[in-house]
């Protein structure tokens, strides 16, 4: 059974542990990559933490390792995997059990990054395209893995199968496609309700960028009350709550059924998923012919032209804890720069490189406005830790989307979200 942890209890145990870290700053910037001395003299075994369960049973991760082994001998890389990583990732840092090597928390403000994270060389984010996230106060702790979209994936030969001949440009002609895959017998839209987290993209993530400003939740800490139903939040969660009305989810709702979902769409028992690019690779895996697969930008209105965001994946950082850091720095520099782990599914982290993938390319052919992402600011994460909402883990957004009355629903969370505020006169809002 999965323990879930309320934001008050992740951010008492983040008081605790950070009461006794030592003072940001004091500790010595590490070498991106060891040097030509040093490489055999680099010893000892280390643990990497990572949502990528996939790649760890498949042997991908363990085949990385077995390359960096033949660089350095003596050198060890494990993995553990955690399935729900945004919040068990939390409790690991606040007992130290974080590994050497993890992805870093998405909910953590930038301020608290040195507590746990050690501090990166410039050299070593020369190349990184999101400048803005993963610092503070001029240090560096985090390195993207890779740069994503959103939109919806969907089996090409189930759309003809239905009659299908064109990607849907509008909301009322996705709803169309999502009627005729319904009719042919197939699960038109996997939601993956039941895992949570994919929930994001019908939340945070839409509302992020439908409105073409990356700024839009950091913007919510003007305001009193955010959710309505007029405005992106209540537009995007209405478009979910159609879906299922409807019924062009898949039934068994509260399921959590991520893995099997993956091979219904590669055998063509489900025609669509809305999510990020970085699913194809794993659709791909799951048995699903490459010329079968495409991808394009979510229709979220009935307007001629649609937003997509340009995300950037997971960012790896180095425990504060680690007692190999210099050998856990030699890790994530091979990683990130001489294996194909950036590209598997990713679009390249650098801002210079271009993707070859095909489907990306078919993504890109309907002309969306992409909408590059700016970082979460502390203040926006303040505010939803006083507020105790996880932005990150979806939770709240599967309640949203179940709620027999949405305005109800949304005006508990503007309530919530005025207290955490503190009820700021007026003047300081939009």
């Amino acid at each position: 059974m999965r323990v879930r942890l309320t934001f008050s209890t992740v951010l008492l145990l983040l008081v605790l542990i950070s009461a006794g870290c030592d003072v940001p700053g004091r500790q010595q910037v590490l070498p991106a990559v060891p040097s030509a001395d040093n490489e055999a003299g680099l010893s000892g075994t280390i643990l990497m933490l990572t949502n990528r369960i996939d790649l760890i049973e498949n042997g991908t991760m363990k085949g990385y390792a077995d390359q960096f082994k033949l660089k350095y001998p003596e050198a060890n890389v494990e993995f553990e995997g955690l399935s729900n990583y945004a919040t068990d990732i939390m409790v690991r840092l606040s007992t130290k059990d974080a590994g050497d090597v993890l992805l870093l928390p998405v909910n953590l403000p930038a301020k608290e990054l040195s507590y746990f994270f050690e501090p990166l060389s410039a050299e070593m984010s020369a190349a990184e395209r999101f400048t803005t996230f993963a610092s503070f106060d001029g240090k560096r702790y985090g390195l993207s893995t890779g740069t994503t979209t959103s939109g919806i994936i969907y089996n090409k030969r189930v759309f003809e199968q239905a009659g299908i001949t064109e990607v849907p440009r509008t909301l009322e002609d996705f709803y169309a496609v999502c009627a005729k895959l319904k009719r042919a017998g197939v699960i038109p839209l996997y939601m993956n309700y039941g895992a949570v987290w994919p929930l994001r993209e019908w939340g945070n993530n839409m509302v992020n960028y439908m409105t073409g400003n990356p700024d839009y939740m950091n913007d919510m800490v003007h305001d009193n009350a955010p959710w309505q139903l007029e405005n992106p939040w209540g537009r995007s969660l209405g478009i979910a709550r159609t879906l299922i009305t409807r019924g062009y989810v898949e039934d068994e709702l509260f399921s959590n059924n991520w893995e099997i979902s993956k091979t219904m769409l590669a055998r063509g028992e489900a025609g669509m998923y809305l999510s990020g690019n970085w699913t194809i690779r794993q659709v791909l895996d799951a048995g699903a012919a490459p010329e079968d697969i495409g991808f394009f930008p979510f229709p979220y209105d009935n307007g001629e032209a649609h937003y997509a965001p340009l995300n950037p994946d997971w960012f790896i950082g180095i425990s504060k804890f680690s007692k190999n850091k210099e050998l856990s720095m030699a890790w994530v520099s091979f990683l990130l720069s001489e294996t194909s782990y950036t590209a598997e599914g990713f679009l390249p982290a650098a801002g210079t490189s271009e993707s070859a993938m095909e489907q990306y390319t078919e993504f890109l052919s309907y002309q969306p406005k992409l909408v590059e992402a700016t970082v979460q600011t502390d203040a926006f994460i303040d505010m939803a830790n006083r507020a105790k909402l996880s932005f990150a883990t979806g939770d709240y957004i599967q309640e949203l989307i179940a709620a027999p009355d949405l305005k109800q629903s949304f005006d508990g969370l503007n309530e919530r979200w005025k207290e955490a505020r503190g009820d700021k006169p007026a003047s300081q809002q939009h």
